[in-house]
C-alpha cells in the first residue's frame, strides 16, 4: 500500500480522536487524549485498511466494468462480513482491553450490541464510498482506453477506406484511355465525341469520388452513359439493358459501383457481331444486379482483380449486406445491396471524428449518470453519522437516527444497483434484443 492511504488514515485518526476528547470525554487529560488517539487509530486503521485491501483484492479478480454485476454481489457481501469481524474485534479490545469497562462475559452478553451495530453502519457507508471510489477510477481508465481504441479503429478504417476511393480514379482513366486509343485508329471523328463524354463522365468520377453511397437514380445514368461510349466502341458487338424499380432510384449503392462491374464484363469476356455480349442491368429484391452471358476471353496477364474486390471491401465498410457473385455455365452475375438510408446504423462511417463523439456523448451520459449516484452517496455518508452525532448528543435515550438511515440508505442501495448492477444491462441487452428481432 502507498502512503498516500497511510497519510489519510492518520489525519482521520487524528480528527476522530480530537472530536471525541472534546465532545465526549469527561476527564480533559493528557492521558484521556491519549485513549481517545489510541482507540481512533484501531478503529480507522483496522477498518481502513481491511476495506483497503479487501478492495484491491476484488478489483485484481474481477474486473468492475467487465463483471459488474458479479462485482457488486460479492463486494456487498465480502465487505458485510469483514466490517462484521473488524468492527467486533475493534469494539471487544476496545472494551474489554483498553478501557476495561466490561468483561468478556459482558461484552459477548449482548450490552454492547447497539454500539456494535452502529459501528457497523458507519463502517459500511465508509466502504461503499471506497468501493464507489474504486469503481469511478477503472471505469475513467477504461473509457480512456476505449475512446483510444477507437481513434485507432477509425483511423485505420478511414485510411483503408480512402485508399480503395483512390483506386478508382487511376483504375477509370486507365480503361477509358484503352477504349480511345483503340477508337482513334478506326474511327477520328467518333474518337473525338468519345472525349467530350469522357470529360463529362470524368466530371461525374471527380464529384461522387468523395462521398461514400450515391442514389441509384444518379449511377444508373451515369451507368447509361457510360454504356453510350462502350456502344460506340463496340457497335453492336455488345447490347446494353436496363430494368430499374422506380421505388429504388432515390435509395443508396456505393459510387462508381456499376462502372468497375461494366468494365468488368468487357474485361473478361469477348464481343463479336456473331456473339454479342448482352449486359442487363437490373434491381432484384433488395439488390441491384448487373447479369452477362458468359463469353470468357483467354488473358495473357492475370487480372488485378481491382474492380469486385473494391467494391466488395468498399460495402464491407459501410454495412453487414454482402456483395454476392454468382456464376453459372452460361452466365456471370454480381448482385449489390441496395441501401435505404444513408444514416442508417449498418452505413455508419468509421471516421475518427465521429467515432470520437460517439464514444464522447457515451461517456459523457455515463459519467453523469455516475455523479448522480456518488453524489447521492458522499451526502449519505456526511448527513447519517451527522444526524448520529446529533441524536446521541441531544436525546441518547431516544433513537431516531436510524430512520433517515434505513430509509436513504435502501434509496441508494436501488440507486446503485441501477446504476451499476441491473438498469444499464438490462436496458441495452432488451435494446439489442428488439433490433434482433426486427432484423
Amino acid at each position: 500500500m502507498n502512503k498516500k492511504p497511510l497519510t489519510t488514515l492518520t489525519w482521520i485518526t487524528l480528527g476522530s480522536s480530537i472530536f471525541f476528547f472534546t465532545f465526549f470525554s469527561e476527564e480533559k487529560t493528557l492521558e484521556s487524549f491519549g485513549y481517545n488517539l489510541l482507540i481512533s487509530s484501531i478503529y480507522a486503521f483496522s477498518l481502513g485498511l481491511s476495506n483497503g485491501y479487501l478492495n484491491d483484492f476484488l478489483n485484481k479478480k474481477l474486473s468492475w466494468t467487465e463483471q459488474t454485476r458479479l462485482r457488486t454481489i460479492l463486494g456487498i457481501i465480502a465487505t458485510i462480513i469483514v466490517n462484521f469481524i473488524v468492527v467486533y474485534a475493534c469494539n471487544y479490545v476496545n472494551y474489554v482491553i483498553i478501557q476495561k469497562v466490561a468483561s468478556t462475559e459482558d461484552f459477548l452478553s449482548g450490552k454492547y450490541d447497539f454500539t456494535t451495530w452502529f459501528m457497523i453502519n458507519f463502517a459500511l457507508m465508509i466502504s461503499a464510498f471506497l468501493h464507489a471510489k474504486g469503481f469511478m477510477e477503472e471505469l475513467k481508465k477504461n473509457t480512456k482506453k476505449e475512446v483510444v481504441e477507437q481513434k485507432l479503429i477509425a483511423k485505420s478504417a478511414n485510411a483503408q477506406f480512402e485508399s480503395l476511393k483512390n483506386q478508382l480514379d487511376p483504375h477509370f482513366l486507365f480503361n477509358s484511355l484503352n477504349v480511345l486509343t483503340a477508337l482513334i485508329d478506326e474511327n477520328p471523328e467518333q474518337a473525338q465525341k468519345f472525349t467530350t463524354s469522357m470529360s463529362k463522365i470524368y466530371r461525374y468520377v471527380l464529384e461522387q469520388k468523395d462521398k461514400e453511397m450515391v442514389k441509384v437514380e444518379d449511377e444508373i445514368e451515369f451507368a447509361k452513359i457510360y454504356c453510350n461510349l462502350l456502344k460506340t466502341r463496340f457497335e453492336d458487338s455488345v447490347d446494353f439493358t436496363f430494368n430499374i424499380n422506380s421505388d429504388d432510384l432515390q435509395k443508396m449503392v456505393v459510387p462508381l459501383s456499376l462502372q468497375l462491374l461494366l468494365e468488368n464484363c468487357i474485361k473478361h469476356n469477348f464481343a463479336t457481331s456473331g456473339r454479342p455480349l448482352n449486359i442487363r442491368i437490373f434491381t432484384e429484391g433488395r439488390f441491384l444486379c448487373i447479369e452477362n452471358n458468359l463469353q470468357v476471353r483467354e488473358q495473357l496477364t492475370e487480372s488485378a482483380g481491382i474492380g469486385l474486390s473494391n467494391i466488395v471491401q468498399r460495402y464491407a465498410l459501410l454495412t453487414k449486406e454482402n456483395v454476392f457473385i454468382e456464376k453459372s455455365e452460361h452466365n456471370f452475375k454480381v448482385k449489390v445491396p441496395i441501401l435505404i438510408k444513408k444514416d442508417t446504423h449498418q452505413m455508419t462511417t468509421y471516421t475518427a471524428q465521429s467515432t470520437e463523439n460517439m464514444a464522447y456523448e457515451k461517456a459523457v451520459k455515463r459519467v453523469k449518470e455516475l455523479k448522480g449516484f456518488y453524489g447521492n452517496l458522499i451526502s449519505y455518508c456526511i448527513v447519517i453519522p451527522f444526524l448520529a452525532i446529533i441524536n446521541l448528543i441531544t436525546s441518547p435515550k431516544e433513537i431516531w437516527f436510524y430512520w433517515p438511515m434505513l430509509g436513504w440508505g435502501i434509496g441508494i442501495l436501488a440507486h446503485g444497483m441501477n446504476t451499476f448492477a441491473i438498469g444499464k444491462n438490462w436496458e441495452e441487452k432488451k435494446i439489442q434484443e428488439i433490433m434482433n428481432n426486427q432484423k
